[in-house]
């Protein structure tokens, strides 16, 4: 049953996302990133609907993928991509004239890209999230990092959102409007599944130089509801032992850190971004332990 809700939320996703092509980005005449954003030319050009186009261009990826990287992950992902397919195949069948996000005179056409960026790049998010993708230059990926785990597909991407970016220009009637609209919609996309992807596991990490490492921790753990961890360490110019405190707290959380250690006077900290933390982290800890 949970396998079968999660399948039934995944088709649910690619019927949002299809949605979205309908709403925002086909009537406002400009490609989206990746292999969907070819697509969206080519049927710009010739007509034939990018649902079609999404299962030429996905199923054999798909295959590969099944056969050589990970079957849970393909097969999630043929779920996704049939369904999006289709949608995008039956929604060419209905009129949404009604409610399609269009204006007359080309003002505030910005607004397309932005929604359906945002929109995406939640849905991309999600997708990542259950071990599923929308398919195209993720699948590609997934073939890559199989027999090359360093090389680093940024750039793959990069050039590919790139390629459509220029190649929209042509393809939408000599027109600068179509690249921008296609570089605000990448960007948007990539900044929210970003987001979505590390939620509230980002993090902010203190260093904290002190001689009263107790009373900082029981601070910490009593205000904060996380711990800390206690190194021995020795100053460079005096060699003199010093402790050193380990906290990782919630990124809102840092002005309180910076209350405790303002009643320290004699302590000094270094900050920094922890970009995702893994295991017992988000909910206070249940221990009366102090320093671990």
């Amino acid at each position: 049953m949970k396998k079968l809700f999660g399948y039934i939320g995944l088709a649910g996703l690619a019927m949002l996302s299809a949605l979205s092509y309908s709403l925002f980005i086909f009537p406002n005449n400009f490609a989206p990133a990746g292999f969907n954003g070819i697509a969206t030319m080519i049927q710009h050009i010739f007509g034939l609907n990018v649902g079609y186009l999404s299962l030429i261009f996905n199923i054999p990826l798909i295959i590969a993928v099944y056969i050589l990287v990970n079957k849970d992950f393909a097969v999630k992902t043929l779920v996704y991509i049939l369904t999006f397919s289709l949608s995008l195949i039956v929604l060419e069948r209905i009129d949404l004239s009604a409610i399609i996000y269009q204006t007359d005179n080309g003002t505030s056409t910005i607004l397309g890209p932005l929604v359906a960026g945002i929109l995406n790049g939640g849905i991309l998010g999600i997708a990542f999230m259950m071990n599923c993708c929308s398919g195209g230059t993720e699948l590609v990926a997934a073939l890559i990092h199989k027999y090359k785990p360093s090389y680093d597909f940024v750039w793959v991407t990069f050039v590919l959102n790139s390629a459509v970016a220029v190649l929209s220009f042509f393809v939408f009637e000599f027109r600068f409007e179509p690249v921008i609209l296609c570089v605000l919609y990448c960007y948007a996309q990539s900044v929210v599944s970003d987001k979505m992807l590390k939620g509230n596991k980002e993090a902010v990490r203190f260093e904290i130089v002190t001689d009263t490492p107790q009373e900082i921790a029981d601070e910490v753990i009593a205000k904060l509801g996380h711990s800390c961890t206690l190194i021995t360490a020795e100053g460079c110019y005096t060699h003199n032992t010093k402790n050193l405190l380990i906290c990782i707290v919630n990124k809102h959380q840092i002005v309180q850190m910076k209350q405790i250690l303002a009643k320290y006077p004699a302590t000094f900290a270094n900050v920094s971004n922890v970009s995702y933390t893994i295991g017992q982290f988000r909910y206070p800890r249940e221990t009366n332990s102090t320093i671990e």
